[in-house]
């Protein structure tokens, strides 16, 4: 690992990084930081997170599961993580799976091997994996689709990948497997039989399910947990001695405030602790840990399921920008939801996690439009709503107020630094900073890496 800079200074990408006609110049901020998303999701952390972790040691992260969906596009080629840290793509970065994660070990191993197919090898010298962290299981997936299928109008619109049931088990606890369950066979052997003769009872009962197999289980697991074995490590332990010895740590925040399952519009929300909140819990460091909280927003809104949505554009507008944005899920490919940005919404994100920067992301999938909107507060029953309510019912039924600004045209993706842009494109980002009450340090004007504006 690469020593620290003592003060605030200006580097250049490594080699492996570089890429021709481009000398990037990113900020290595004071401490260590944590990324988070402020609306529903798929704001492009995953390539902040990339941006930001050329001056990290370690990247770590600490909740949600292969339901979350990173994308980083580096020298045209493009990659897409679900559970490996984004920092898989710096050498010589540490990447941590935190406690708070519920790990698809499947999955998990399909990343690795795909990586390494592609000349990235991800071994146990940058990747570790709490012993604490949650396994999901069959049964955990055959749970969640099953619920999904037959709720009807009631549906979550969950990923179906078995992520709120491994949550569910991990607080119940006795039916809960975590990944030091895979370092001792015998007891897993024992654990696994009793599980899934118990689970079977119930979705049979309740979905009319077909049984599933305990041994199939419990080899196919057994097996996982053999080519894991050399990952496991104690990382809250890891964590607390990278942060004495002055290390360089990025927490990598999936899903987003507003998908919180404490904080966000619920019930249509994940089932973990995705705010910045969540990083302590999750990955088990101290909160004196984090002096950096980078929030990242879209220039619009979107989201994905069921939920209230008060600026949604069901129509033309919304059409334009998922297709200019190709607004589909990562790991699903569904269409997402689109519509005008909610300041309201991103304000309370911005609050509750004390957001100290913030990137806004895809600001040029707005360009060709007359004008644009900002939501800059509701009206409830007729009056004036001060402040966002993460209230499923309230945000049903309130009325947008929105403030319109001139629109921008043609491609702003060469634009490299802020004056570049088109003046009403810089009017729209001075205006977002003023309602969210913080500062847009990062301005990304397209997918690729070398897109990004810092100010």
């Amino acid at each position: 690992m690469t020593p620290l800079p003592t003060t605030l200074t200006f580097a250049r990408s490594s080699a492996f990084t570089h890429q021709k006609g481009f000398t990037p110049v990113t900020p290595t901020l004071q401490g260590n930081t944590c990324v988070v998303g402020l609306q529903w999701g798929d704001e492009g952390k995953g390539k902040i997170v990339d941006f930001l972790t050329e001056h990290a040691d370690v990247v770590v992260r600490y909740c949600g599961g292969a339901n979350a969906g990173h994308t980083v596009r580096i020298g045209g080629e493009k990659y897409a993580t679900h559970l490996l840290p984004v920092g898989v793509f710096r050498p010589g970065v540490m990447n941590i799976i935190g406690n708070g994660v519920v790990l698809d070990p499947e999955v998990l191993l399909k990343e690795i091997d795909e990586l390494a197919a592609r000349g990235l090898a991800v071994t146990p010298q940058n990747l570790r994996i709490s012993y604490k962290t949650h396994l999901v299981m069959p049964y955990h997936k055959q749970e969640d689709a099953a619920r999904e299928s037959s709720a009807e109008g009631g549906a979550i619109g969950t990923t179906r990948r078995g992520i709120g049931p491994t949550y569910a088990d991990k607080m119940q606890r006795a039916t809960a497997v975590r990944v030091a369950d895979l370092l001792h066979e015998e007891n897993l052997k024992q654990k696994i039989g009793r599980i899934v003769n118990e689970r079977n009872k119930v979705l049979q009962c309740l979905y009319d399910a077909p049984p599933l197999e305990w041994r199939q289980i419990f080899e196919t697991y057994r097996d996982f947990g053999r080519r894991l074995a050399p990952f496991v490590d104690d990382t809250g332990h890891l964590l607390i001695e990278y942060a004495r010895s002055g290390k360089r740590i990025v927490f990598e925040g999936a899903h987003a405030v507003l998908l919180d399952v404490d904080h966000g519009t619920y019930p249509y929300v994940t089932s973990s602790s995705c705010s910045a909140l969540g990083l302590y819990t999750g990955s088990g460091v101290p909160p004196q840990t984090v002096q950096n909280f980078y929030g990242i927003m879209k220039a619009y809104s979107t989201r994905v399921g069921g939920g209230p949505f008060p600026t949604e554009q069901d129509n033309d507008i919304g059409n334009y920008i998922r297709e200019r944005g190709n607004e589909y899920g990562t790991t699903t490919r569904r269409p997402r939801r689109c519509g005008w940005l909610d300041a309201m919404a991103v304000k309370y994100s911005v609050d509750l996690c004390g957001i100290t920067h913030v990137a806004l992301t895809l600001i040029d999938v707005l360009s060709g439009l007359d004008h644009v909107q900002i939501c800059t507060g509701y009206k409830h029953n007729g009056q004036r709503l001060d402040y966002f309510r993460a209230d499923m019912d309230v945000l049903a039924e309130v009325e947008p107020i929105y403030e319109t600004l001139p629109g921008w045209r043609g491609n702003i993706s060469a634009a490299r630094r802020f004056e570049d842009l088109p003046k009403e494109a810089q009017q729209y980002v001075k205006r977002v900073e003023v309602l969210i009450g913080a500062p847009v340090k990062m301005v990304s004007v397209g997918p690729e890496r070398t897109a990004t504006i810092m100010r």
